[in-house]
């Protein structure tokens, strides 16, 4: 499916789903659990759904028949090895979590999935499962990708030593895993990142009886084992990582918009995203009791100009560290574009890692609509313009304009790159192809905004 993205305005309220990154953890815990969980707000994404079909190869069984309400009857004592090959379809988070799982168990497991999968690099996590006396392998002769195989059982009372930085997801893996063993698992990073997941991690286990200790530092992590779990019944908080569309759409349009049930829990990294926008001169309301992110862009700020600008900053830039949360980078960049000044997106290495290298595709698919980037190794930088000037007037600099632009099959370049058409200057027009791979992170995604004013269009006429 192709979209088209034109100049609009947006108003009213927009719920985003519940967190992805929550409703794997929560799948996979109640899998593991004893009892019937009842896992309410799910999100129901294409990675999800890959999840909770997975469930059942391990002797777990899912009823997803309320779509508000998912039941997952626990394999507990009843777990086994997966008795089929588990195949992740696009979720990198799926192949990260049950493989170490996987491990836990006397014989071999194999795990591949779509094409994206099969590029992602999977050789760290056969390094660690060979730590802890595994045999684990890469299937393809000169690859680091899946298929993975995998011999188990890892052994309990050993310390793995492992980078961190290519991702923070196997480190969850191990934790999860680590309930299975009979002796504390301990775990040391040389360069942690995306240590907010890290702590998600660690406060879904602790929720359901797990002992886990990590230093201020991300780098000593301990899982006290064995654990047994029992079933629990949970809410899915919102998805900062969706929350990030519709707030940039809003922030580079003349728009007011009410974000609802916002997570201010403090377990998703991504909501520092609030931070980073409001120091650009974003117009953001965050009513914590109210749970709701009021958004004013443009000429519906509250100033009535909506600038965004790095003026006020050190050196009249912006620096943002975006380790914690890497997600977020194609968001930012394209609000980015729509800022007065240079911004910089920094400690971003493991960007190159995601369903695509994010670095490389957003310089060159923002570079395609007049934006101006620079990409390092870990770093984006951009050198952006406001579409007006502090008076209100157009800005004869902002040179951004319509074009076709690729998705890559990656959902969270497909929203950005759409979201970015909203803001294009009147009769410019975007179109982003195979955007339908929203679904993996945002189902409905364009149904709910256009109900919200954005005029996503489906255009399957384009050149395929």
């Amino acid at each position: 499916m192709n979209i088209h993205a034109q100049h609009t305005s947006l108003a009213g309220h927009i719920t985003v789903p519940g967190s992805k990154s929550h409703t794997i953890r929560a799948l996979l815990l109640a899998s593991l659990a004893e009892g019937v969980s009842h896992i309410a707000n799910p999100l129901p994404s294409a990675d999800c759904l890959s999840t909770g079909k997975a469930l059942p190869l391990i002797g777990a069984g899912i009823d997803f028949s309320e779509p508000e309400r998912w039941t997952v009857q626990g394999a507990g004592k009843r777990i086994h090895l997966p008795d089929n090959v588990v195949d992740v379809g696009n979720s990198g988070s799926l192949l990260y979590f049950l493989s170490p799982i996987a491990a836990t168990f006397e014989g071999w497991s194999v795990f591949t999935g779509d094409e994206s999968i099969r590029r992602r690099p999977v050789s760290h996590v056969a390094d660690v499962l060979r730590q802890l006396g595994a045999e684990a392998y890469v299937a393809r002769p000169g690859s680091t990708s899946c298929p993975l195989i995998i011999k188990g059982p890892i052994a309990a009372g050993r310390k793995v030593l492992t980078e961190g930085a290519v991702s923070s997801q196997y480190i969850s893996g191990l934790m999860m895993a680590a309930l299975r063993l009979s002796a504390t698992l301990h775990i040391e990073l040389s360069d942690p990142k995306e240590t907010p997941y890290l702590t998600m991690t660690q406060k879904w286990l602790e929720s359901v009886g797990a002992v886990v200790s990590i230093s201020p530092d991300f780098k000593q992590i301990a899982v006290t084992a064995p654990a047994s779990l029992k079933a629990f019944d949970c809410t899915i908080p919102s998805d900062w990582e969706a929350v990030a569309f519709p707030l940039v759409a809003a922030l580079i349009t003349d728009s007011e918009i009410v974000i609802d049930n916002v997570d201010g829990s403090g377990t998703q990294g991504d909501d520092a995203i609030v931070s980073v926008l409001q120091s650009l001169g974003a117009d953001i309301d965050w009513d914590r009791q109210k749970a709701t992110l009021t958004v004013r862009g443009g000429k519906k700020a509250r100033n009535g100009v909506g600038l965004l600008s790095t003026e006020g900053l050190p050196n009249a830039e912006l620096h943002v560290n975006l380790s914690g949360y890497p997600d977020a980078i194609c968001a930012v960049a394209v609000a980015a574009c729509f800022t007065e000044g240079t911004v910089y997106i920094e400690d971003i290495g493991v960007c190159r890692r995601k369903e695509t290298d994010r670095i490389t595709v957003l310089t060159k698919e923002l570079g395609k609509l007049g934006a101006e980037l620079e990409e390092g190794a870990d770093y984006l930088v951009v050198h952006g313009h406001s579409p007006i000037l502090p008076d209100g007037s157009v800005n004869p600099d902002f040179a951004l304009h319509g074009a076709e632009v690729e998705s890559y099959d990656d959902h969270r370049v497909a929203m950005s790159l759409a979201c970015l058409g909203l803001g294009l200057p009147a009769g410019e027009k975007l179109l982003v192809r195979r955007a339908e791979c929203c679904a993996v992170s945002f189902p409905h995604f364009f149904d709910l905004m256009n109900k919200l004013g954005a005029r996503f269009a489906a255009d399957d006429s384009a050149t395929k």
